[in-house]
C-alpha cells in the first residue's frame, strides 16, 4: 500500500539492550502519546488516541529485532490504523478516477471536450497535491519521528 513504510538497518547493540531501552517508553509527538509494547516477540508502538478530539491519521509501528550475536537487524514497519484508512484511500481512488476520466476524454474525445479534460486533470492534481502535503505534515511526520526515536534509542 502507498501508506506503508518500512526501514531496515543494522546496529551493533544486542537485542536485549534495545528492548530494554524501548519497552515501556512513551514518545510524545505533536502532543500525542505513543507507547512501546511487546507483542509476539515484536515491539509495537501504538498511539493513545483517546484524548484526540479532531480527526487524525495515525500509524501503528512494528519493530522486529533479529540478532546474530554481534549485530542486530532492526526492521521498522509503519502502517495506517484500519480505522483511519478509509478517508485517504477514498481520496486516492477519487483522484485516480478523475485522472482516468481525463485520459479517456483525451483519447476518445473530440476538440470540444478538451476543457473538460483539462478541468478534470487540474482538479485531480490539485486535490491530490493538497492531500499529499497534509499527509506529509501529519501521518508521515509521525512515522519519521517514531523512526528517528527508535534509531536514537538503538544507537551505540
Amino acid at each position: 500500500m502507498i501508506f506503508t513504510r518500512t526501514c531496515r538497518y543494522q546496529t551493533s547493540m544486542p537485542v536485549d539492550d534495545i528492548k530494554n531501552r524501548l519497552l515501556g517508553n512513551h514518545v510524545k509527538i505533536h502532543n500525542l502519546d505513543f507507547e512501546v509494547m511487546e507483542n509476539d516477540q515484536m515491539l509495537r508502538i501504538i498511539p493513545h488516541a483517546e484524548q484526540v478530539t479532531n480527526i487524525k491519521t495515525l500509524p501503528i509501528t512494528s519493530v522486529k529485532l533479529d540478532g546474530d550475536g554481534n549485530n542486530t537487524q532492526v526492521v521498522i514497519s509503519s502502517k495506517m490504523r484500519e480505522i483511519d484508512s478509509g478517508g485517504p484511500i477514498l481520496i486516492v481512488v477519487f483522484c485516480s478516477c478523475m485522472l482516468i476520466g481525463a485520459a479517456l476524454f483525451y483519447i476518445f474525445g473530440s476538440k470540444e471536450f478538451t476543457t473538460i479534460m483539462y478541468t478534470l486533470l487540474t482538479i485531480s492534481v490539485l486535490l491530490f497535491s493538497v492531500f499529499w502535503m497534509r499527509m506529509q505534515a501529519g501521518y508521515f511526520d509521525y512515522v519519521r519521528k517514531i523512526r528517528a526515536f527508535i534509531k536514537t534509542q538503538s544507537a551505540v
